[in-house]
């Protein structure tokens, strides 16, 4: 591919500032031509950022141009499906943040979409392109390693974003932490396991802090506009565990607000040749060497950011080489599957089949 390709951003908010903007300027193949928030402002500035020409608070306007290959959507939850499913109509490919969308029916419209225009989608998962998790999946891959348990989470003592606003109102976001950070472990978790078939799930959520007035600990908590005297009634922790059709299980824990040590984030699996612990994005592998037990703890270039090797994957791998893409739409079928069976389990106090 020779000239650009052209790009609109539709949502300047916290995600956008913070990850897309800063990798769409490093990647040379892209030429982002507009964008899009319904607070004109916060569009000016992203637009003055990028170069973009044009400027738009609706993002139907954004769509409806000739000159855009890609849309990159970078809004609340719920309108995800929406963005997506338009930008497919409209013949584009999307990029999409996470989580693919609020609702079962909704993440299956975005992928038959996809595939009556013919046009690439993929969403936002960050955290399989660290160099932790690139090295422990070439060693799963070199070693043929496999697992038959684990348990994953992010845990955050006092981290609820954009209280009062949209994050905690479940119509726009969907969900507390369990939609919001558990896609993020869950993600990584079941991708190292060679991603094997959700069939059945239980879980238990909670939301004990909506009252809370304690000063948040966590950086993350400053994404969204929080609102005085606004909506939440999402969860602050969810639990559960996951079994899957190849007989293995995962263990699940997501928080905004906890009473635990700090925030930290972990994915552990175990299996019989090997077992890998990833916290906080340091990496070690146990496992045996020559009749000894063995520990491996590699030296990692930490500087790798997920978001921005993320979109380069999908800009110069899979849109200009046609190469196959990491994600696949139906790993986030299942995604959204395994987030919305906890939740009816946990309203119903029972296992839910897939």
């Amino acid at each position: 591919m020779s000239k650009k390709i052209r790009v609109g951003l539709v949502g300047c908010g916290g995600i956008a500032t913070s990850a897309h903007i800063p990798a769409l300027l490093e990647i040379e193949e892209v030429e982002v031509v507009a964008v899009c928030d319904i607070i004109k402002e916060r569009a000016e500035k992203a637009a003055k950022t990028l170069g973009a020409k044009y400027i738009f608070t609706d993002y139907k306007d954004l769509i409806a141009l000739d000159d855009i290959d890609v849309v990159d959507i970078c809004t609340p939850n719920y309108l995800h499906s929406e963005v997506t499913i338009a930008a497919f109509n409209a013949g584009k490919h999307v990029f999409c943040e996470k989580p693919d969308a609020i609702s079962v029916e909704k993440v299956l419209e975005m992928k038959a979409a996809s595939e009556k225009a013919n046009k690439k989608l993929m969403v936002m998962r960050n955290n399989r392109y660290t160099a932790a998790a690139t090295y422990a999946k070439q060693y799963i891959k070199d070693e043929n390693a496999d697992f038959y348990a684990g348990r994953c989470g992010w845990l955050r003592r006092r981290g609820i974003p954009g209280k009062g606003g949209w994050f905690t109102t479940k119509a726009q976001s969907g969900g507390g932490p369990l939609i919001d950070l558990g896609v993020h472990m869950i993600d990584l978790a079941v991708w190292l396991m060679g991603s094997p078939k959700p069939v059945a799930v239980s879980g238990s959520v909670y939301n004990k802090f909506a009252d809370n007035t304690a000063d948040a600990d966590s950086a993350h908590a400053g994404f969204g506009d929080a609102t005085q005297g606004g909506t939440f009634d999402v969860e602050d922790l969810a639990m559960g565990m996951i079994r899957f059709d190849n007989g293995a299980v995962l263990q699940i824990e997501c928080s905004w607000a906890s009473n635990v040590e700090k925030e930290h984030t972990f994915v552990e699996l175990r299996g019989s040749t090997a077992g890998i612990r990833l916290v906080d994005g340091n990496l070690t592998i146990y496992t045996e060497k020559h009749g000894s037990i063995t520990d491996i703890n590699p030296v990692l270039n930490h500087s790798v950011n997920g978001h921005t090797a993320n979109l380069k994957h999908f800009f110069q791998d899979v849109i200009i080489n046609d190469k196959e893409p990491i994600f696949k739409p139906m790993e986030g079928v299942n995604m959204i599957k395994i987030l919305d069976a906890i939740y009816r389990s946990a309203e119903a106090g029972m296992e839910i089949k897939l």
